[in-house]
């Protein structure tokens, strides 16, 4: 692969990705945290944010865009990145060996917190976070040419694409939202006795990701599961009453 100098597109920016981080769902690094840890979060999210952001909004030919990460990211394990995201994450990567692998396992490195036991709950809550998104983000999605939810539960609920660009949901994308609601639900219980695993900066950590996104589910089902109005939010009160009752949850205490 010929290494380019310079990416066939218009690359996002480091503040503009970043940016980003204070819309999501979860405190992406909570301020709790030491700041070691904090900017290791940091670059991780920013790494998985810049790949969202060229595979789903990039201009142009996104496989190239991907292409031009993929030669970022060989550079950034041998210390010569360009793009200020990759920079940034050259220091997590010497410093955490499971690095390439997905983000959860990634925050779990962070904190040295790796097993696979760890690693298969954490990929339940992350899995759950990522369906809690596609459910908030059905018209945004819609709007940019995608559809992420399973086209299986579509069909089984009745629900056609042209629901999808309604002002408001039908009572068939209702049906499969709510669905999908208790599907995240299922996930983020099944993924916390990894919170009983976990102590200090770590567990407060993973438990706020998760409470992050049973607030969300909450607020899609305050809604009534209409989204297409606009991703229903969850306000800090109700996250940290998420995040308290998370930790007293029997899944989720100390072994």
């Amino acid at each position: 692969m010929t290494l380019l100098d310079e990416p066939p597109f218009a690359a996002p920016s480091a503040e503009a990705v970043m940016a980003r981080a204070g819309t999501e769902n979860f405190p992406v690094a909570s301020r709790l945290l030491r700041a070691a840890e904090r900017e290791h979060l940091l670059a991780v999210y920013g790494f998985a944010r810049l790949v969202d952001e060229l595979g789903d909004s990039a201009a142009g030919d996104r496989l190239a865009a991907l292409d031009w990460l993929e030669q970022e990211l060989e550079q950034a394990f041998a210390g010569r990145a360009r793009h200020p995201l990759m920079v940034r994450l050259q220091a997590t990567i010497a410093d955490c060996a499971l690095s390439a692998d997905p983000v959860g396992e990634l925050v779990l490195a962070v904190f040295g917190q790796s097993s696979p036991e760890r690693i298969a709950l954490s990929d339940r809550i992350c899995t759950a976070l990522q369906l809690t998104e596609h459910c908030q983000d059905v018209a945004e999605d819609l709007r940019r040419g995608r559809v992420y939810l399973p086209a299986e539960d579509l069909a089984r609920f009745g629900c056609e694409e042209r629901d999808l660009s309604a002002c408001n949901a039908s009572p068939a994308l209702r049906s499969v939202l709510a669905f999908e609601v208790e599907r995240a639900r299922d996930l983020i219980a099944a993924g916390l006795p990894l919170i009983g695993m976990l102590s200090g900066r770590a567990r407060l950590a993973v438990a706020a990701f998760a409470a992050g996104g049973s607030a969300a589910l909450d607020a899609i089902e305050r809604a009534s599961y209409d989204v297409l109005p606009g991703p229903p939010a969850a306000g800090n009160g109700r996250r940290l009453a998420a995040l308290l009752a998370t930790l007293r949850r029997p899944e989720a205490r100390r072994r």
